[in-house]
């Protein structure tokens, strides 16, 4: 069986996902609502990296439960820059960028997901069935935001 390996895929997916998120929220913190949510949009993709760690021992899989969510001295670094650029013009299209990855990470974590829970449905796994049923509908929203975030700040980035 191969859902070992998906789920160590998708650990290391909902990992960087939930850095790029932490990264937007620290970079744009003067925009509240990217800080907030994206802080909060973040605990949910390490708290799916808690829970497929959790149930990828039955798959064979040693997986760290908890990665080092430390920020690096470069994210610091670019904090610091976030305060000192305000809402410029360019920073708009920063972060433009910036949720367009956050958008791409969450829709490569939402497919890892949608072949988790057709592999755990094929295997009759309630309890993988239940875990990416739910992660998927977290994922989704995600994604959601990211994609709504980018129609309302690229509009304004760019014809403003």
């Amino acid at each position: 069986m191969k859902i070992g390996m998906v789920l160590r895929d998708l650990h290391h997916d909902e990992t960087e996902l939930a850095k790029a998120l932490m990264r937007l929220a620290d970079e744009h913190h003067v925009d509240h609502e990217i800080q907030h949510l994206g802080y909060d949009l973040a605990d949910w993709s390490m708290r799916h990296v808690r829970e497929v760690a959790s149930i990828a021992t039955q798959f064979g899989e040693n997986l760290e439960p908890a990665p080092d969510g430390t920020p690096a001295l470069v994210d610091q670094a670019r904090r610091w820059a976030s305060e000192r650029m305000g809402r410029a013009k360019d920073a708009e299209l920063v972060m433009v960028r910036d949720l367009k990855a956050v958008y791409l990470r969450a829709s490569g974590v939402l497919t890892d997901w949608e072949m988790v829970g057709q592999a755990a449905q094929a295997i009759v796994h309630d309890e993988l069935v239940e875990l990416a049923t739910r992660c998927q509908s977290d994922t989704k929203r995600q994604m959601t935001w990211a994609n709504a975030k980018i129609k309302e700040v690229s509009t304004q980035a760019l014809v403003v």
